[in-house]
């Protein structure tokens, strides 16, 4: 009820508890078919742990409740498992394995499992954004910096640079989930029990379970070596604030007084019926003030002591989840906010006037210097741009009362649709990556 930004989205069904009891159950049956392939396990251990992993016939409650006792869900779960399992096979669920082996490798597969439909959403913002680039490379805006006007720009280049910020973000993800490691190493990362269950080289062990999972095999056991989780961490924190940058944007330019840009279809108000908020960005602003405090969490997580900590791969769980409900919660959001959105160039177009002429200024003082004199030039422009205000009047109309300008074309040179510099050549070059 208090997560409308990931709600329904495939994140949430991703990360659910069923969820992650799901990848629990299959990192288990993973590691008795890993334990067959070499010979430490019987084949019909396999077929039986398999059909006995079943999340429909364990109790998540219980599950859930039976963890305080022990610090995570592993425990009771491995119990329920051997119990369902029963004999002669029982003895090949868990064998060699510790409870963080079982958690890590749950949460890479979560991961994975909810970073294929987030870098699909990415797909679909992006390729929206491209069209409105293209569609819009020479439509004129005014720019803004520190709030205010600073000179003409293109909405297709505003658009480009959303774009560009959406495929930054599929790299960070792609490399991430390309990176998603299994976790095996035993009680302190020495595969010891592997080797006293009759493995001559417990080595190979963890490549075999981490093909099983269709995971990267690790160099080595990562319990107090938390690269995964910090990569995880960042291209997260990286996505929800790409895609922020766009929100923001968005909330900025559908404001009333300016209406550049509207939502497709904006979210209702319970006192006033005329407003259409913009609900997508809204969302995913809030995703984004999120995201960075839960990767500090997931950052401080990297000061793992010893050989297994306490308490550092256990304050991980939550804000990781969190991280990926938010991020593509923050995705699904952003493609449809990307596919609906409504632009008003003719708006554009009136507001590059409010300023008299004003926003062309960097313009003119290069394009008057020559004529007038560095000196001069700023002192003509500094007076004309206190004049247009107080006469209100155009700054083309102004400078025309200066004798040594008769024969340069004001109109020309104050018209803000021709000072958009390369955005034009510089859109068309976002466009090109792919």
């Amino acid at each position: 009820m208090l997560g409308p930004g990931w709600t329904g989205s495939p994140a949430a069904t991703e990360t659910g508890d069923t969820a992650f009891l799901r990848a629990l159950l299959d990192a288990e049956t993973a590691l008795t078919r890993a334990q067959a392939s070499l010979g430490l396990a019987p084949h019909e251990a396999v077929a039986t742990v398999t059909e006995a992993a079943d999340p429909q016939r364990l109790d998540l409650a219980s599950l859930a409740e039976r963890a305080r006792a022990d610090g995570n869900p592993v425990i009771p779960l491995v119990a329920d498992l051997t119990r369902a399992v029963g004999e002669p096979y029982g003895t090949y669920v868990h064998r060699g394995a510790t409870s963080q082996d079982i958690m890590d490798t749950a949460m890479m597969l979560v991961a994975a499992r909810t970073l294929a439909p987030l870098l699909t959403d990415l797909g679909r913002t992006e390729r929206a954004l491209a069209g409105l680039a293209a569609e819009h490379r020479d439509t004129p805006m005014p720019g803004r910096t520190l709030t205010q006007h600073a000179v003409p720009t293109t909405f297709g280049l505003k658009a480009a640079g959303w774009r560009s910020l959406v495929l930054d973000a599929r790299d960070r993800v792609t490399s991430a989930r390309d990176s998603l490691t299994a976790q095996l190493g035993g009680a302190a990362g020495t595969l010891a029990a592997f080797t006293a269950y009759g493995a001559d080289d417990a080595t190979a062990l963890p490549a075999a379970y981490a093909r099983e999972l269709g995971l990267r095999a690790p160099v080595l056991p990562w319990h107090t070596l938390r690269t995964p989780i910090a990569d995880l961490a960042g291209c997260l924190a990286f996505t929800t604030g790409a895609l922020g940058k766009l929100a923001a944007d968005v909330l900025i330019l559908s404001r009333t007084e300016i209406a550049e840009v509207a939502e497709g279809s904006g979210g209702s108000s319970s006192a006033m019926p005329h407003k259409a908020n913009p609900v997508r960005s809204t969302l995913i602003a809030a995703a984004a003030r999120r995201a960075p405090q839960l990767a500090a969490t997931l950052y401080g997580a990297l000061v793992a002591g010893d050989e297994r900590p306490a308490g550092a791969w256990h304050a991980e769980w939550e804000p990781l989840r969190d991280l990926l409900r938010l991020a593509g919660g923050a995705a699904r959001e952003a493609a449809e906010l990307a596919k609906g959105l409504r632009v008003y160039p003719d708006a554009m177009r009136e507001h590059l006037g409010l300023t008299h002429g004003l926003i062309v200024s960097e313009r003119l003082s290069a394009e008057l210097t020559p004529v007038l004199g560095r000196t001069r030039a700023k002192e003509l422009l500094t007076e004309a741009a206190k004049r247009t205000y107080t006469e209100d009047r155009s700054l083309a109309e102004l400078l025309a009362e200066e004798p040594k300008l008769t024969d340069v074309d004001l109109g020309r040179l104050t018209d803000p649709t021709r000072y958009t510099g390369s955005a034009g050549a510089l859109t068309d070059r976002a466009l090109e990556r792919r």
